[in-house]
């Protein structure tokens, strides 16, 4: 996924505005080390994920009597939201957490139920996520990405170039 030009003016903004990264020569060694700065995940700012794969919630704490109490609607909601070829679900989206709701409400068992899922659901952003994330950033309030690098492509290379 490639960053759009609105984005990349956000974040070369972002750039601008920390003094210390503004008074460096453009060169790639500079580049490198700005783009190792704003792939590195922050400890402040949490986001919704937007990709949950079905084993890591269910093989990690799940509390199978719960599952095994759903009434047929509330079961058949849970088994919908991950009936892909991928088995995963993006809680980035306001209709997923709603169905997250509305297949764990009612006893305190299904809200810890409930509690345990989004804990999967959020992780913390690399400052360039946070730079083009929306929201509030807190842990009661994830923000939605307005680009998902996880893991797997940083969103700035240590070339500088900043297109995921």
């Amino acid at each position: 996924m490639s960053l759009t030009t609105q984005q990349l003016q956000a974040i070369n903004a972002y750039i601008a505005s920390v003094p210390a990264w503004a008074a460096l020569a453009n060169d790639s060694t500079n580049a490198a080390f700005i783009a190792d700065q704003l792939n590195v995940p922050t400890a402040d700012f949490v986001v919704w994920r937007s990709r949950v794969d079905q084993d890591e919630i269910m093989q990690n704490g799940m509390d199978w009597t719960r599952v095994d109490n759903l009434t047929i609607g509330k079961a058949r909601i849970w088994e919908w939201m991950f009936n892909n070829a991928e088995r995963v679900f993006n809680p980035s989206k306001a209709n997923v957490r709603a169905g997250i709701d509305a297949t764990w409400v009612g006893t305190a068992a299904d809200l810890a139920v409930r509690a345990s899922v989004y804990g999967h659901c959020k992780r913390f952003a690399t400052l360039g996520e946070k730079v083009l994330a929306t929201g509030t950033g807190s842990d009661a309030s994830p923000a939605t990405m307005g680009y998902e690098g996880a893991s797997a492509t940083p969103m700035c290379s240590r070339r500088g170039v900043c297109n995921g």
